[in-house]
């Protein structure tokens, strides 16, 4: 039997484990797995688990206190956030851009270096599409089964997803064909000599990193091989915006420094001559 696609699922009205994500006025959010007889209890007050089951997303309920809650399914960028996990989670805002950046499109074949929390996986086989498959390395045994269980909750009905548990960096990143590279790991260099052996030219080599020092050491050994080219690395800031009748202005908080993504092409080496 066939799984149901996360669109079948989003279209669907809630039932009974599904996961709600509740809004208050502050759009303060409350992750909620639904149980009948159940309560959602915020400093607002509460509802009923049982007034949320039945329902399509996209909806008020009012709490005991006289509170307006929104009840949507998890968006994705805040299902990431809330995801249980042993290792630091990638920021929704980096993810889109590793999506973007690492070009990862419907049909693409994918290799990702680091599993972690699993939402770097679940964002590239949504963007992989049916056709497409996404091959994880990770070397952490311990952080496998939740991972997989964040990638089931963020990715439901997605494309093939194979785990390989190893030392990417001893063992390599095995001998088929992919398309795209995406490494989170805290030496992408030592990676590049596998990379190139399976990364079709023209194919992305992405990697993301916390810190200044790593990716410059990425840089640098892109910058001297030339089975890569067009070496990027940059960083991205998310500010919010305040709106009301008579102002518009920054937000007092925002998302600053999270990672840095670098990204390079594989190519042919260039004419000796030129």
């Amino acid at each position: 039997m066939t799984s149901p696609s996360e669109a079948d699922l989003k279209r669907a009205p809630f039932t009974e484990g599904d996961v709600a994500m509740v809004y208050d006025q502050r759009k303060r959010r409350y992750r909620v797995e639904l149980k009948s007889g159940a309560l959602v209890e915020t400093h607002l007050g509460y509802v009923t688990h049982d007034e949320i089951i039945g329902r399509h997303e996209g909806f008020f309920l009012v709490t005991n206190k006289g509170h307006r809650l929104f009840i949507l399914r998890p968006p994705f960028a805040d299902a990431v956030r809330e995801l249980p996990r042993q290792s630091q989670v990638i920021y929704p805002k980096d993810l889109a851009a590793l999506l973007m950046h690492a070009d990862v499109y419907p049909g693409a074949r994918v290799i990702e270096v680091g599993l972690g929390s699993g939402a770097a996986s679940a964002a590239l086989l949504r963007a992989v599409g049916p056709d497409g498959s996404v091959v994880s390395h990770e070397v952490r045994e311990e952080v496998v089964e939740a991972a997989q269980r964040n990638v089931a909750h963020l990715a439901p009905g997605a494309a093939d997803h194979r785990i390989v548990l190893g030392d990417a960096y001893a063992d390599g990143l095995g001998t088929d064909e992919a398309d795209r590279i995406v490494a989170d790991v805290p030496e992408p260099s030592r990676l590049l000599d596998a990379a190139a052996g399976v990364l079709r030219t023209g194919g992305v080599f992405a990697a993301y990193l916390p810190t200044v020092l790593q990716v410059h050491e990425l840089m640098m050994h892109l910058t001297r091989d030339d089975r890569w080219h067009m070496a990027e690395a940059f960083e991205l800031l998310e500010r919010p915006w305040h709106f009301s009748e008579t102002s518009a202005r920054p937000d007092h908080r925002m998302v600053g420094h999270t990672g840095f993504i670098a990204t390079a092409r594989r190519c042919e080496p260039p004419p000796r001559n030129m």
